[in-house]
């Protein structure tokens, strides 16, 4: 049953099998399987995730907050699932009201936790969204995601689908220090791959830019020539930003890891700090990145709702 009352109700906790993941698992019920969100800079209006924590470990992530609206815990440590999202989304999905607008699959939480190997909760929101021809998009640090490559090229051709992958560096050993249960750079650019030729719309979600680290004119130029040799359709660059609790998190991960810009990053995310140049210079950057690296997009499916995918 799809049922109501708080964000979630805990019906039960249990450890995952240690190949899986190392933390704690929980079950939960949710009243409602999407978050409408109204921005003026998104693509989207709607966001669906599966799972709120994440196995991912990433150093800047920015969702840690979620987890007050919950009972707390580590947000990397306490995972929780949503069991009954199917049954959730395909109530609103069958309503005379929806209008089949985009979902975004797991703007809090990466969709494909270590978990999603064993529930395969994605396939079944997946095929909702075929059966009732819902267009999706999605960005992802998991290689997982190829499990339910053909659901996403039928969602392609039914509705329209995107999928991303967020990246950093190609550095592999940067990359287990900043994301360190991730999938390896690598893996996330032979997703892009897999969907060559097919009318998924593929793309890069450059970010977050590191000041200081990932920001060098090589690391930055690796990454546009990588996404155009893996076909993909958009990159999509993003810079650091830094709010509570991610904020202390960070900044002691860079104490710690990076101790020679730990002073610059206090500056530089100081309140009377004018972030407006170094933003220019890099935008700039990768503005002739950009014009080096030309894509060749597919048409996109939903052009009126993801138009600002051109903005960079």
């Amino acid at each position: 049953m799809c049922k109501s009352g708080i964000a979630g109700a805990i019906l039960s906790s249990f450890s995952a099998p240690e190949s899986v993941y190392s933390g704690m698992y929980k079950s939960m019920t949710s009243k409602t399987a999407l978050n409408r969100i109204d921005s003026g800079y998104l693509p989207y209006h709607w966001d669906l995730n599966i799972y709120r924590g994440c196995a991912h470990r990433c150093r800047y992530c920015y969702a840690l907050y979620s987890h007050d609206y919950l009972q707390g815990g580590d947000f990397f440590q306490d995972i929780y699932i949503k069991e009954n999202i199917a049954e959730c989304l395909e109530k609103k999905l069958r309503s005379p009201y929806w209008k089949h607008e985009t979902i975004n699959l797991g703007g809090v939480t990466d969709s494909y936790q270590p978990i999603e190997a064993v529930k395969k909760i994605m396939p079944d929101v997946l095929r909702l969204l075929i059966k009732y021809r819902t267009p999706a998009s999605i960005s992802t640090k998991s290689k997982l995601l190829l499990r339910d490559r053909a659901l996403f090229e039928e969602l392609a051709r039914v509705a329209g689908a995107h999928v991303a992958v967020s990246v950093t560096t190609l550095d592999e050993a940067l990359r287990k220090k900043i994301e360190p249960a991730s999938s390896s750079t690598k893996e996330r650019f032979e997703i892009l791959e897999a969907f060559r030729g097919t009318k998924v719309m593929t793309g890069v979600l450059m970010m977050p830019v590191l000041p200081f680290i990932t920001d060098t004119e090589e690391n930055l130029r690796d990454l546009f020539r990588a996404a155009q040799a893996a076909g993909a359709d958009y990159v999509i660059p993003g810079l650091l930003n830094l709010r509570q609790p991610t904020r202390g998190h960070f900044l002691n991960f860079i104490k710690t890891e990076f101790p020679e810009v730990y002073e610059p990053y206090l500056q530089y995310y100081s309140q009377g700090q004018d972030k407006k140049p170094y933003r220019e210079s890099v935008y700039a950057r990768i503005s002739k990145l950009k014009k080096d690296y030309p894509l060749s997009p597919k048409k996109n499916p939903f052009p009126r709702q993801h138009g600002q995918l051109e903005l960079f």
